[in-house]
């Protein structure tokens, strides 16, 4: 599986943004995935999770009620709606796959496939 994540820019706090995950293969549709991202200087963190047919999800806390994760099998996309923009969502973000397709957690050691990244800028 091959992962490619895109839709990032720059924008200005308060604005809104979605961030896709394009995947290849014809097994992606049983993963699940996740979004990460690492800010300048900081550590990579956990984002959010969808299972494989989209039922379950899971956000860090830090973007919860702002952030939704969904995915399209379809299309072997995954999407990640970003609301409400804050200079701290400032990173780059990855996606990446479980081959496990029910786990949504926040374990990079979950995820087998990783995407190249897509940055995020929100200037204040």
């Amino acid at each position: 599986v091959q992962l490619q994540a895109s839709g990032g820019g720059l924008v200005q706090a308060g604005d809104s943004l979605r961030l896709s995950c394009a995947a290849s293969g014809r097994t992606f549709s049983s993963y699940a995935v996740g979004w990460f991202r690492q800010a300048p200087g900081k550590e990579r963190e956990f984002v959010a999770a969808i299972n494989w047919i989209g039922h379950s999800t899971y956000y860090a806390d830090s973007v919860k009620g702002r952030f939704t994760i969904s995915r399209d099998n379809a299309k072997n996309t995954v999407y990640l709606q970003m609301n409400s923009l804050k200079p701290e969502d400032t990173a780059v973000y990855y996606c990446a796959a479980a081959r496990a397709s029910y786990y949504i957690g926040s374990h990079e050691g979950e995820y087998n496939y990783w995407g190249q990244e897509t940055l995020v800028t929100v200037s204040s």
